[in-house]
């Protein structure tokens, strides 16, 4: 975030213009007579010679200590001006060449201790952000000063991921650019499309742990006007004062292929069932939900035929096979619940097609395979992610 310059001299004399006074040109009247009959007009008062802008530069120089060395060359040349010239500036002249003296030598020291690659490393971890919110990458951890996710951050601590932390990045994606939309929008944009990308970076939600869901990073209106347009998405706990421990992270670079296919055939149904309708109740919404069954419906066509097609080990054959069995016989029901002419109707296939795709055929093919075999709690309705799931940067 860069920090506007400070506001310059107040008033109508800012910019090295001063107001005339009795030793400023301009001052006086035009030379007149003296008024006593001598006949002697008053001679113009008498110039001071300027002073040695080399000098000044000298003196600047010297107390920034930038580049000493330079300071302390620039010395020398005014004192060498000033004699010739009869110019003012000596005592700058002289003290940039002894402050720069004073900074060559430190600069000397800080080389031979490694003192100046600490200060140039900092000075450029600062201007790439690190160390704030804008920094974060895909599966780095992190804390909080406050240790929450809810509200404004701008600093952020990394740590392993085997550590205590409060989040864990698992995307980033950046906004267009253009006038800040406004901190409804970000939000929504952000909701929709980090659900959507958990499944990239966690891709079997029954590994996640039950105080575990989504929040993200996001620009605030002051952020936005530095160029920040990056929405992060992150792993948290449910609970404000709680943390995680461990990786959440299990893509495709940590299992073996039936592992991997049984994820990604299992990922058409898991993004269908994220569309649930956001009406609390059948009732309230009868005809979303029959959409939102159709789409249950082409989620399990497309899981069963990936299921269908893989080459399993021996072990896995049979479990995958019986899966795959009650998962058509759920495609089913969800075809009948969109089809359903009222609501009671619809109430029985939806709980005839949630009974199939929780049944025990699910945890017997994931044992066989090696993952997980907790069933998550899926949400009533639907809406994924609530209100308070986010916090700005």
């Amino acid at each position: 975030m860069s920090i506007p310059p400070p506001p310059g001299p107040q008033g109508p004399y800012n910019q090295g213009q001063y107001p005339p006074g009795p030793h400023s040109p301009g001052a006086y009247p035009p030379q007149q007579p003296y008024p006593g009959g001598w006949g002697q007009p008053y001679g113009a008062y008498p110039r001071q010679p300027p002073v040695n802008g080399v000098a000044i530069a000298a003196f600047v120089l010297g107390v920034l200590c930038f580049v000493p060395a330079v300071g302390l060359v620039l010395g020398l040349i005014a004192l060498a001006q000033i004699r010739r010239r009869g110019e003012r500036g000596k005592g700058f002249a002289v003290a940039g060449s002894v402050l720069s003296s004073v900074g060559l030598a430190l600069w000397v020291v800080s080389l031979s201790t490694g003192a100046a690659g600490e200060f140039w490393e900092g000075f450029r971890d600062a201007a790439r952000g690190e160390g704030t919110a804008y920094s974060l990458e895909k599966g780095q951890c992190f804390t909080t000063p406050s240790g929450s996710l809810q509200g404004v951050t701008y600093d952020v601590d990394e740590v392993s991921c085997e550590e205590e932390h409060d989040g864990e990045v698992f995307a980033a994606f950046e906004l267009p650019d253009g006038a800040f939309p406004g901190d409804g929008e970000i939000t929504r944009e952000a909701d929709e499309r980090c659900y959507a990308l958990q499944d990239t970076y966690a891709m079997d939600r029954w590994a996640l742990p039950t105080d575990v869901d989504v929040y993200y990073l996001t620009p605030t209106s002051q952020s936005w006007r530095t160029g920040d347009r990056e929405i992060t998405c992150l792993f948290g706990n449910t609970d404000e004062r709680g943390t995680l421990t461990g990786s959440l992270r299990r893509d495709g670079t940590g299992l073996d292929p039936g592992q991997h296919t049984y994820l990604v055939a299992e990922g058409f149904l898991n993004r269908a069932m994220d569309e649930m309708p956001v009406a609390e109740t059948v009732e309230e919404d009868l005809a979303g939900y029959q959409a939102w069954a159709g789409r249950m419906s082409q989620a399990l066509v497309r899981e069963t035929g990936m299921l269908r097609g893989h080459s399993w080990p021996d072990d896995a054959e049979r479990p995958v096979a019986d899966l795959v069995e009650d998962l058509e016989t759920a495609r089913e029901e969800w075809d009948l619940a969109a089809e359903a002419a009222d609501v009671d109707t619809y109430y029985l296939h939806l709980d005839e097609a949630f009974a199939l795709i929780e049944a025990d055929s699910t945890v017997t093919a994931r044992k066989a395979l090696g993952l997980d075999t907790t069933p998550p709690v899926y949400e009533e309705s639907g809406g994924g992610g609530g209100e308070s799931s986010g916090k700005e940067v």
